[in-house]
């Protein structure tokens, strides 16, 4: 039984080592920060009904991003995954902080403990995509033998919903940030998102990353926003802009992977050159 469990959702000695992390960053957290879990337990009346205390929301999401991450893990993949969500998030959240879009309960700038939960959820965004990858990749299949014509019209199509779609979100972010208008933050962060927006590498791997983004955005957001974790300037709960800043998000950490490799792969082409022309 334990063998058909790890086969099926493809464990590895990598998903152990990243399973391990995941939980020693917790108990960090936990640890360095503990008046704010010894705060959300003082909720829990243990003498009496706990279980109608107890965080279903949260121990939910987090079950869900244990075996996502531990998920067909790969140390040599996901470390990079790894360091840009954690360099991203905390550029994010500064962004988010130092404008008043949004503040944490315990009013730091940004908090330091919220930084992990990026990387964390990253990973778990890397799975998901692999997952609705397969998934649509056997559409693909029945797709490459249709003559041209149906398969360039449903190239358009795609096409046409990307820009649609990414204009739509392009004009709501206008419209949440336009109080920080005259923050360079904000400037920066319109020209990057214009940036990743008019330039895809494929519209259909940029579409599943910020479906499924966007996906686990809400139950995010939603924990966030209805327990006051984060509170947004709008005091929505949670507000759909930054529901869909995730898928966001996801599309420019997985970008600027794209665009590390590619950099790597022309360092190591010119060095293997020169030994070449050494010889």
């Amino acid at each position: 039984m334990k063998n058909k469990i790890t086969n099926f959702i493809g464990w590895t000695r990598d998903s152990s080592i990243l399973l391990s992390i995941f939980f020693l960053t917790i108990g960090l957290i936990v640890y360095i920060w503990y008046p704010l879990a010894e705060e959300v337990l003082s909720y829990v009346d243990w003498d009496g009904a706990w279980w109608l205390y107890i965080d279903w929301l949260l121990i939910g999401i987090f079950l869900f991003m244990s075996i996502a991450i531990v998920t067909r893990a790969n140390l040599a993949r996901d470390s990079l995954i790894i360091l840009v969500a954690a360099v991203g998030g905390l550029v994010i959240e500064s962004w988010g902080t130092q404008t008043n879009l949004w503040h944490y309960y315990t009013a730091e700038r940004p908090p330091l403990w919220i930084i992990p939960a990026w990387p964390i959820a990253t990973l778990t965004i890397n799975r998901m995509v692999m997952v609705l990858d397969s998934l649509t990749t056997k559409y693909i299949k029945g797709y490459r033998e249709k003559p041209s014509s149906e398969k360039n019209s449903a190239s358009w199509q795609l096409k046409t919903i990307y820009w649609i779609f990414f204009t739509s979100f392009f004009a709501l972010m206008l419209q949440f940030v336009a109080p920080t208008f005259d923050k360079s933050y904000t400037l920066i962060s319109l020209l990057l998102v214009v940036l990743l927006i008019i330039t895809p590498t494929n519209y259909r791997l940029t579409m599943l990353t910020f479906v499924a983004g966007a996906s686990l955005g809400y139950f995010l957001e939603l924990w966030g926003t209805t327990r006051e974790c984060w509170t947004y300037y709008t005091y929505e709960s949670p507000p759909l802009f930054a529901v869909l800043a995730h898928g966001m998000a996801a599309v420019a950490f997985w970008r600027v992977e794209l665009l590390i490799k590619s950099i790597w792969a022309q360092i190591k082409n010119v060095s293997l050159r020169k030994k070449r022309e050494r010889i």
